[in-house]
């Protein structure tokens, strides 16, 4: 055990905190030691902390339950007892990057699940079967910080998920304009039907935030790292409408794509299917074995029969079909509390660590 990376979970009260100590539960590679959380929650085990909200199917871990929170303001604290941290912090986006930050100056990496550093230009936003090599951007990042190890890197937004591996998968069929709308699950709010009773048998068509995320996100993704920083890409032109249904895990998109070049439907499956990147290459622990998977079905991808594919980091294709004013639309789905949101911080964090960018203190 002592070989373990010791992590830290930044927010680990949270939905998105919890998943993260789920999902971390008898990692091969990491084992979390230390919880930090809001003033409320320091000084109480995490078990206390949680209380009844515990928001997992499955049980919390045994091995967290008597951890005893610590407070997320004091950073030295925390940093000297891990060597690094996942951070799924509810603060603003402006104290999100000092509390970062901060951490990253004690050479700490931070592997964030947050929106806030997306942009900042030597900040690295990875999904990493389609963006590895933005790691590079690291070096430019720690002279910025002046640190040695420390740095943060981001995953970008859940919405994205569902067709942002798609359109790189038929990059060279070169995809200029895309029309997409998302079909959001409840727990990207962070929240359950019990917390969140009007949604039941409800749809609510604004999430605040979500379609400039949607619709610029991936364009950061596709960039190249030039002098020190990541410039995005300038195609394709994305639209996106991101609407909320009474779903508690899925997100689901139906996209509309045009392309320069004239792609047969039989050669976009193919790309899909033996779509593979680097964390496969490498056998990440949490890389599905099959990133993307395409469905014949007239009726699928379904959230309730295929959200949980791969262990939910894998995606599901479905519904690929010519269009009378695009020249194809698919259906897609992803799982955004494990794939979007802390599963894929974690293979990022796989990814970091077999680059050599994560080591112990």
């Amino acid at each position: 055990m002592s070989e373990k990376l010791k992590v830290g979970i930044l927010g680990g009260t949270g939905m998105v905190g919890q998943r993260f100590i789920s999902l971390l539960e008898n990692h091969p590679w990491f084992e979390v030691t230390t919880i930090a959380a809001s003033p409320r929650s320091a000084g109480k085990t995490y078990e206390e902390a949680v209380g009844g909200r515990w928001k997992m199917t499955t049980p919390m871990p045994e091995a967290v339950k008597n951890i005893v929170v610590k407070n997320v303001n004091d950073v030295e604290a925390v940093a000297s007892e891990v060597d690094f941290v996942f951070s799924a912090v509810d603060m603003t986006k402006e104290e999100i990057r000092a509390i970062e930050d901060a951490y990253a100056k004690t050479e700490t990496p931070v592997v964030s699940n947050n929106s806030a550093h997306r942009w900042t230009p030597d900040v690295p936003m990875i999904i990493p079967e389609i963006n590895p090599e933005h790691v590079e951007v690291i070096e430019a990042q720690k002279k910025r910080l002046g640190t040695t190890k420390g740095f943060v890197a981001v995953k970008p937004n859940c919405s994205i998920q569902s067709y942002a591996p798609v359109l790189y998968a038929w990059r060279e069929f070169e995809p200029y304009e895309v029309i997409a709308t998302t079909y959001q699950a409840i727990s990207g709010a962070g929240k359950t039907f019990k917390d969140w009773p009007e949604m039941v048998e409800n749809i609510i068509p604004y999430i605040g935030g979500e379609e400039e995320k949607s619709e610029k996100e991936p364009l950061r993704i596709y960039g190249k790292v030039e002098n020190g920083e990541i410039v995005p890409a300038t195609e394709p032109k994305i639209s996106c409408q991101c609407i909320r249904v009474p779903v508690l895990n899925g997100h689901t998109a139906a996209v509309f794509v045009k392309f320069r070049k004239n792609p047969t439907k039989e050669q976009l499956i193919e790309k899909l299917v033996t779509f593979k990147g680097l964390p496969q290459e490498l056998e990440l622990p949490s890389a599905p074995k099959q990133f993307i998977r395409y469905m014949e079905e007239d009726n699928r991808p379904q959230v309730q029969a295929d959200v949980d594919y791969e262990h939910g980091m894998g995606i599901s294709i479905g519904r690929l079909r010519e269009d009378s004013i695009y020249d194809y639309k698919f259906v897609g789905l992803s799982h955004n509390t494990v794939r979007g949101a802390a599963g894929g911080a974690v293979l990022c964090a796989e990814l970091l660590k077999a680059k050599g960018y994560i080591t112990k203190k």
